[in-house]
């Protein structure tokens, strides 16, 4: 607990906590969106699918304009975006196709805007961008109890602007030092003897592979609204505990812990929603890890090597708009080889020494 606790006092964490509010509303205002436009719609898989796609694919490349132009503050800008398509949608309600486009793109860039504050004031940490990650969970659920009850969108629109100051105070933890290019030198989790291509290539697959699983997981038990609402607090509980227990014990033990312990909760917690849960939790450790593993190859270009993992969360939810896993059984038996596939792939990708470049 005193490595936890010592974890959770590193320098700079708190931009980390600024960020998970900011991402919580960000995630709000996109599933408040997303919630209203596809309630009773014809099309309702179709919005999902677009926004994924948007919001998702091209925080690559706004990740590289980051990099390059750090100094730069895009999360005003993407503030900015959200609210002007909450207002284009229900307020002056134009073309929803248009709007929802603005609205991704918004998301893009408060995720990558996170990103490259997080990552660039950690000095090698994981934790600072795991708790960031993690307020997004808790904002999707939030965002979808909002748009079913009497919140009107203007209201929505408010928060929104609450993100301003937060996203002002996080500005101020940047040095010269974190706008540097070696910002993230300390980041040395990957493999030395592998080439980084080939670390990027296989954190990717990873990040592939336990997204298109995060949607296979048995949850019978998910019923009411207070279920739901367990389910996606756990899984920002999870993300977060990834960096946290990182930092404290180390990367590669909590990367086997995270995806080899998650595998009986997970194949037999369909009906019990507690040890469902414990499995949720181990499985959503991973996104600091990979995270952490692809900084590491990618130092100079944290905001690109962020851009990998949404580029993964994308391809790895592609096949469930399309492909229904209805067999129990054999979807039992794809966890249980794809958690150890990856096992097998982030042990061969991550470094063995754990310490950092100091």
């Amino acid at each position: 607990m005193s490595k936890i606790i010592e974890t959770l006092k590193e320098k700079n964490i708190a931009v980390g906590w600024l960020y998970a509010y900011i991402h919580f509303i960000t995630e709000v205002a996109c599933f408040f969106f997303i919630s209203k436009v596809t309630n009773g719609s014809l099309v309702v898989w179709m919005i999902p699918f677009i926004y994924d796609a948007f919001a998702f694919v091209p925080q690559g490349l706004i990740g590289r304009f980051c990099d390059k132009y750090p100094k730069f503050n895009i999360a005003l800008l993407g503030t900015a975006m959200l609210g002007l398509a909450l207002i284009m949608q229900f307020g002056i309600q134009l073309n929803l196709i248009l709007n929802l486009i603005i609205l991704c793109v918004g998301n893009c860039i408060m995720h990558v805007a996170g990103a490259e504050c997080t990552l660039r004031n950690s000095e090698g940490k994981l934790s600072h961008s795991a708790i960031f990650v993690a307020g997004g969970s808790f904002g999707v659920i939030t965002g979808r109890l909002l748009a079913g009850s009497i919140m009107p969108f203007w209201g929505i629109v408010l928060l929104v602007l609450t993100m301003i100051p937060f996203i002002l105070l996080a500005n101020t933890y940047y040095s010269e030092e974190s706008f540097s290019k070696n910002a993230c030198e300390k980041f040395n989790y990957a493999n030395k003897n592998i080439a980084p291509f080939i670390i990027i290539l296989v954190a990717t697959l990873v990040v592939i592979v336990r997204g298109y699983m995060g949607y296979g997981i048995p949850t019978a038990w998910n019923k009411t609204t207070l279920q739901a609402v367990l389910l996606f607090v756990i899984m920002g509980i999870g993300k977060a505990l990834g960096g946290i227990l990182s930092d404290s014990f180390g990367i590669r033990k909590i990367a086997i812990v995270s995806t080899v312990l998650a595998i009986p909760f997970l194949c037999f917690g369909d009906n019990i929603m507690v040890i469902s849960l414990i499995g949720v939790m181990f499985f959503s450790m991973t996104m600091a890890i990979t995270l952490g593993i692809l900084v590491s190859a990618l130092p100079k270009t944290p905001g690109l090597a962020f851009g990998f993992t949404t580029i993964g969360l994308f391809l790895g939810t592609v096949p469930i708009f399309f492909v229904k896993m209805i067999n129990a059984k054999l979807n039992i038996l794809m966890i249980i080889a794809l958690s150890f596939l990856c096992t097998f792939m982030l042990l061969k990708i991550l470094n063995k020494d754990e310490n950092r470049k100091e």
